[in-house]
């Protein structure tokens, strides 16, 4: 099954020099070719970066990776889980709820390391990848 990677687990990977067992399953996933990503993923993990050189390269890097393509449907769903959610006292981003929603749809697991996706989880029709279950 496919993984959709969030940025929390993206930035935490490409901060840290000395491997880790985030970064060795991320690393797991790209060499079995399992790994999506979206557009707002990319340019979360674009953002910010002041030094063009460094964006260059992060950038040149993520090329490596086609962004899977968000419909209305996904919108819509988002929206739909983001109400629900808040039906529920569980608050999050637009951006958690369109992963949410694309993953949903399309029958990816979500992998993370931000605990609000364990919150989503609750009331929402999602799974997340168990770095336990998976490895080489």
């Amino acid at each position: 099954m496919k993984v959709l990677v969030d940025t929390s687990v993206w930035s935490l990977v490409l901060r840290r020099n000395e491997p880790n067992d985030i970064a060795i399953r991320l690393s797991d996933l790209i060499f079995d070719n399992l790994v999506v990503i979206i557009g707002p993923i990319r340019q979360e993990l674009l953002s910010g970066i002041s030094d063009k050189n460094v964006f260059n390269n992060l950038r040149s890097k993520l090329q490596a990776f086609n962004d899977m393509p968000i419909t209305s449907r996904d919108y819509e769903t988002a929206a739909e889980y983001y109400n629900t959610c808040r039906k529920h006292g569980v608050q999050g981003s637009h951006t958690d709820f369109l992963i949410c929603a694309v993953a949903s749809n399309n029958k990816l697991l979500i992998y993370t390391t931000d605990q609000d996706f364990q919150l989503y989880a609750r009331y929402l029709p999602i799974q997340l990848f168990d770095t336990d279950v998976f490895r080489h």
